[in-house]
């Protein structure tokens, strides 16, 4: 973990006399403009760039139940001397529509052969000295005559064991079984692969082949990827939107996110392709599939997990516009809207409800408290209109308390927005959810997109934005300053205006460095190491600091959104008495800038300013410098309420003043 907060004791930046001709920036914490939701700043997961399977999802075996397209993905056989059918794949069909295929193994104990199965995982496999491995598997024995053995292993590239276990399952009587072993590792490796060997004679059919670490988050077994989750909850998010994203749509219906697949025993949850599978011809991803061990429950507990409010999206009836842009008729719409009902009610029925009850089966008898669903994503045109209609009539009949959050498209722009931002106000949904990603010049022209706003009626969730800085897309130039700074810039209009925009969010949230399709994203990860980039930083700055009310500032009486390449917003925090002022200098000069704090008293002489900044707006956060760009706070010493600092260039500060009651 490389974002600490670099500490420095004391510094005499701003506290000079202001030069009698400069214009001051005027801050009046009295001046109370907005209240700031508390759901403000929160985060947006998606399952790409190997967001799930093979990211947060802690599971080491890829394609543990053979259900991949090619059923043996991932797995490479060793079988000397060769014979044939000694690991053949079965399926049961309609026995086990969810997980219909299984292997069988036919082992001999002829001296000197060898028969095993080795597991590459999810580019490579992440091992740490000392730490504990939990195995677990599905078995059944075809008869009683048997007794193989399988032979654990973690091993390295050269084949050298990393750690393992022998176990000798007991005879099932062609009944399932559940087996679990545990080990430990003796030493680290980034690429390691896991092997089971066979010895004895006889015959075992195998499914859901598992490996976990130790560490997971909670120490859930079967859990999830602890630094991953741990770089959200230093955030303190709002809210936690889940599951995405285009893979709610699905590349068509058959592909679409549907929720009550993915809850309820792992081995009877349905895998289905991620459409980022064959999605981009440059990025192609043969391998990518959701096993749906992480699905609504896990991410409702999520939620939970890292105090934020849970915003689950659903599919509208309509898949992908820009892929198969496959419809439901309106006359077979009804199982969607029962999803999104049922949904409800798994998230907050008493037990004694049918999902309710499925819910504490899973082991959550309290309710998850949701207060908001999103309908449809990137979905557009009267054809969306015609369903979101149908969505909201049933759901504020049933549950009038959930908010309806619907989408303004693609774009944040041009005819199809102008069209559904009008039709969706007119329905009065509670949020309109607008998505831009663009290049750094449109955020910064973009400060003031919602001062003319009205001030009635629906809300604004940003729910997905990103500066996509003019670099080449590679993992190199995944996520500059550039970008950072102008989104830092962007976020001060958002601020400013929180009576009209509540909710906010980056997107994409993970990429891992080998296996992403789409970038810049919020955080990168490799099999060990997780890195905040820039952006994260400006995020968690914003997210760590929203305060409860925007106030006045202004110089020379108009807003601060670009004049003189300064970008300001201002709040206080009612709970710890303090006012927050985010000012972003995207020149490439030192700007000096007089700033009077009217209306109230400060609380002594002391300023602790945080400081994002770097030179280069082409510098990013890497594998190998992950704090090149990381705040680093100051203590700074100031005469009075009236004082001058010194903005330096390409820079994005906190300062917080600490305010006598």
């Amino acid at each position: 973990m490389h974002n600490r907060l670099v500490q420095i004791v004391t510094g005499l930046l701003c506290c000079f006399s202001v030069p009698l001709m400069a214009q001051p920036i005027v801050v009046n914490p009295a001046i109370k403009t907005a209240s700031i939701s508390p759901n403000m700043w929160g985060v947006f997961f998606e399952d790409i760039n190997m967001g799930a399977d093979g990211g947060i999802y802690a599971e080491m075996i890829k394609n543990r139940s053979f259900e991949f397209q090619k059923p043996l993905m991932g797995w490479k056989l060793d079988n000397k001397p060769f014979r044939e059918g000694a690991i053949t794949v079965q399926n049961r069909q309609q026995a086990n529509t969810n997980n219909p295929r299984f292997i069988r193994v036919q082992a001999t104990d002829v001296a000197g052969s060898v028969l095993s199965m080795t597991n590459e995982g999810f580019r490579g496999m992440a091992v740490k000295k000392d730490l504990r491995y939990d195995f677990s598997c599905l078995y059944q024995h075809a008869d009683n005559q048997t007794d193989i053995r399988m032979q654990l292993e973690l091993i390295d590239t050269l084949g050298k064991t990393l750690g393992g276990a022998i176990i000798q399952p007991a005879v099932s009587a062609g009944k399932w079984s559940k087996f679990t072993a545990s080990f430990t590792a003796t030493a680290t490796n980034a690429k390691a692969k896991f092997r089971i060997t066979f010895t004895g004679r006889g015959s075992i059919d195998l499914d859901m082949i598992s490996l976990f670490p130790e560490d997971t988050w909670k120490k859930r077994p079967g859990g999830m990827r602890a630094d991953m989750i741990q770089l959200l909850a230093d955030m303190k998010p709002g809210f936690i939107r889940f599951p995405g994203g285009c893979i709610v749509e699905g590349f068509d219906l058959n592909n679409r996110y549907q929720w009550k697949k993915t809850i309820g025993p792992i081995e009877e949850r349905q895998l289905i392709m991620n459409r980022w599978n064959v999605e981009f011809a440059h990025r192609p991803a043969p391998d990518y599939f959701q096993t749906f061990g992480l699905g609504f429950f896990e991410y409702f507990q999520l939620a939970e997990d890292i105090g934020a409010k849970p915003l689950p999206i659903l599919n509208c009836g309509m898949a992908c516009q820009f892929n198969s842009a496959e419809l439901v008729p309106m006359d077979q719409l009804d199982p969607y809207i029962q999803d999104a009902l049922d949904l409800v009610e798994f998230a907050n029925g008493d037990t004694n409800t049918v999902w309710g009850k499925k819910r504490a089966a899973m082991g959550h008898a309290a309710p998850f408290n949701l207060t908001m669903i999103g309908i449809g994503n990137e979905n557009w045109g009267p054809q969306y209109v015609e369903r979101l209609q149908a969505f909201t009539k049933a759901i504020r009949s049933k549950y009038p308390g959930i908010q309806i959050i619907a989408s303004s498209g693609t774009d944040p722009l041009g005819e199809r927005f102008d069209f559904l931002n009008q039709s969706l106000r007119a329905m009065q949904v509670d949020f309109v959810d607008e998505h831009y990603y663009r290049k750094p010049d449109w955020f910064l022209s973009n400060a003031s997109r919602y001062d003319a706003y009205t001030r009635n009626g629906s809300k604004v969730f940003a729910g997905e934005y990103a500066a996509h800085s003019d670099s080449k897309q590679t993992a190199e130039k995944r996520n500059n300053w550039q970008a950072a700074l102008s989104e830092a810039a962007f976020l001060t209009g958002l601020e400013r205006n929180a009576d009209v925009v509540q909710m906010a969010s980056y997107a994409p949230l993970f990429a891992h460095v080998e296996g992403w399709q789409w970038n810049p994203d919020l955080i990168w990860v490799n099999n060990q190491q997780v890195i905040g980039s820039a952006s994260y930083q400006v995020q968690k700055l914003y997210a760590l600091n929203k305060g409860t009310h925007a106030v006045a500032i202004s110089r020379n009486g108009a807003v601060m959104a670009g004049k003189d390449s300064l970008y300001a917003s201002a709040v206080v925090d009612a709970n710890t008495q303090e006012l927050l002022i985010k000012i972003a200098n995207v020149s490439a000069t030192t700007q000096t800038l007089p700033i009077d704090i009217a209306g109230v008293k400060m609380q002594g002489k002391v300023v602790q300013q945080t400081l994002l900044q770097h030179p280069d707006l082409m510098a990013a956060n890497s594998f190998d410098q992950p704090d090149n760009i990381v705040p680093v706070q100051t203590a700074v010493l100031c005469k009075s309420k009236t004082f001058t600092y010194e903005a330096k260039p390409y820079s994005f500060v906190l300062l917080r003043i600490a305010l006598k009651k």
